[in-house]
């Protein structure tokens, strides 16, 4: 059963009860990571194996997103500043326990190509709050394979 969460805004990265932070250098210009983020949403689950499938939605206002193990997600884009920040907000899904949870991709050109730093916000009840917790180091491993894919997309080696 799907149900909405709290509207949060971008000021909950900072604030959330759970806060998973994860950065990864990619060989990639901070441009085209941006592209693949924010543009290219379909092309989501060519690198993100957590993903099934992402599309856009109110003229890119939002996301319809679906992962492996059926848990959905109706978003909406926060900030989309190129090409360095992709934030959205998820206002439905049906992953129990959860109450807010924003995503921040942040992007930092480096010298060997983009600095990726995704924060996961979430606040939820106590069993969503400590399954997170403990989801860490998945949650972790998940983002730095999904990033590597990302680059080798982006590079043409897939």
């Amino acid at each position: 059963m799907a149900h909405r969460l709290r509207p949060e805004g971008l000021g909950f990265l900072t604030t959330a009860p759970v806060r998973l932070v994860f950065t990864q250098e990619i060989s990639a210009a901070p441009e085209q990571v941006f592209h693949a983020l924010a543009e290219d949403v379909a092309g989501w689950a060519a690198w993100f194996p957590a993903v099934t499938s992402a599309r856009p939605v109110d003229d890119g206002a939002g996301r319809d997103v679906r992962l492996r193990g059926g848990t959905r997600f109706r978003e909406s884009v926060l900030l989309a500043k190129e090409p360095e920040v992709y934030a959205y907000r998820v206002d439905v899904t049906n992953a129990p326990g959860a109450r807010a949870l924003i995503e921040e991709w942040r992007l930092t050109p480096s010298g060997s190509g983009t600095r990726v730093r995704w924060t996961f916000a979430a606040d939820g009840t106590v069993a969503f709050r400590g399954l997170l917790r403990l989801a860490r180091p998945g949650m972790g491993r998940s983002f730095r394979g999904a990033v590597t894919r990302l680059d080798r997309r982006i590079a043409g080696r897939v």
